[in-house]
């Protein structure tokens, strides 16, 4: 989910309410009223104040923050705040997601389905992957659409022909894209958003008669989800409000007449579960950080520690990095698989 500009004054959410949506009784997707917690857990990457709860459906599996975060809460809790502090180890685990090997990945899958006229990359960011995929489909004009004003700046850097700042649900975005786009791609973006059958039938309205869908995004189904608990890195409380089975999408795809192409998590499971429990874990475990809305400073003796005994533990995170990249043959053939992805086909 993109990143907000940095701000100097601490985000300190004083009222529930005002960045909490009433809680739900029934699921957000298939509207079944048997829902179990998965977890309660506060943010454990950025340390900002509040309590998250996600719960899953036990009719369809979906899984999201009950109760949800409104518009100005998730954007308070995604906003950069001087001073506060950061777990390098995960932020840098996060980053795996994006990282130019996996960017190529997803572009080479789209090979088989011919060379696009126009691609509208959805929460695109910096248009890193407009970027690199440019490089498989260099006669293709590609687009980008962020709720940030970083989608304009790619597009001053030329990563861009045209940058689009919103979402795709908002119609006053989506009516002048209306069936324009030979591509549209998601990558992660599903998991940020307040409502994603809303973004999937969106993404299918701005798309021409047999264009294709590219979909990257969690998998709840993942057993290192089960085993793991809060300290599962893709959980990101309070930034993900949504993780979506991949039967849930296939069947919201198909019941829009498209046709599944690929849906597969071998190529895209990230193997960072494991140090990435770790480096929350160890993070959690060491005296508190000094953070922008604490009342009362730690002590200079307590910084220094958690700073020190955090490099001691690196090593750690290593050795279970280790662990993730040597069992990943396994686990991304298995229900331990983190991601999936989805290449839909919509009707001529």
């Amino acid at each position: 989910m993109p990143a907000h500009p940095a701000s100097s004054a601490p985000p300190v959410p004083q009222a529930t309410t005002r960045v909490h949506e009433p809680r739900r009784e029934d699921c957000p997707w298939c509207g079944s009223d048997r829902l179990r917690n998965r977890l309660r857990t506060g943010d454990l990457r950025q340390y900002k104040p509040g309590s998250f709860t996600v719960d899953a459906c036990r009719e369809c599996g979906h899984t999201f923050q009950n109760p949800r975060l409104t518009v100005e809460g998730l954007a308070l809790y995604h906003r950069t705040v001087r001073g506060a502090p950061r777990d390098p180890a995960s932020d840098g685990l996060l980053a795996l997601r994006g990282s130019p090997r996996r960017h190529r990945s997803a572009a080479r899958a789209m090979l088989h389905c011919g060379e696009p006229e126009s691609w509208l990359d959805v929460g695109t960011g910096h248009a890193r992957f407009p970027a690199t995929a440019r490089q498989f489909f260099p006669y293709t004009a590609f687009d980008g659409l962020d709720p940030t004003p970083r989608v304009v700046r790619a597009r001053t850097a030329d990563r861009l022909e045209e940058a689009h700042v919103g979402r795709l649900t908002d119609p006053r975005i989506a009516a002048p894209l209306r069936a324009r786009y030979d591509v549209v791609s998601m990558l992660h973006h599903l998991e940020g958003t307040s409502d994603p059958r809303a973004e999937l039938r969106a993404a299918l309205s701005v798309l021409r008669p047999g264009g294709h869908l590219l979909i990257e995004t969690l998998s709840p189904r993942s057993v290192f989800a089960a085993l793991l608990g809060r300290w599962w890195l893709p959980y990101d409380q309070p930034r993900h409000l949504h993780l979506l089975p991949p039967q849930n999408v296939r069947a919201e795809l198909e019941s829009a007449g498209c046709t599944i192409l690929t849906l597969d998590h071998r190529p895209v499971h990230v193997p960072h579960d494991l140090a990435g429990a770790t480096s929350l874990a160890l993070s959690h475990a060491l005296p508190a950080p000094d953070t922008p809305w604490r009342a009362i400073p730690p002590p200079s003796v307590q910084r220094h520690a958690r700073t020190a005994l955090l490099r001691a533990g690196f090593p750690l995170v290593a050795v279970a990095a280790l662990a993730d990249h040597l069992i990943a043959p396994v686990t991304r053939r298995t229900r331990f698989a983190n991601t999936y992805r989805v290449i839909a086909r919509t009707a001529p």
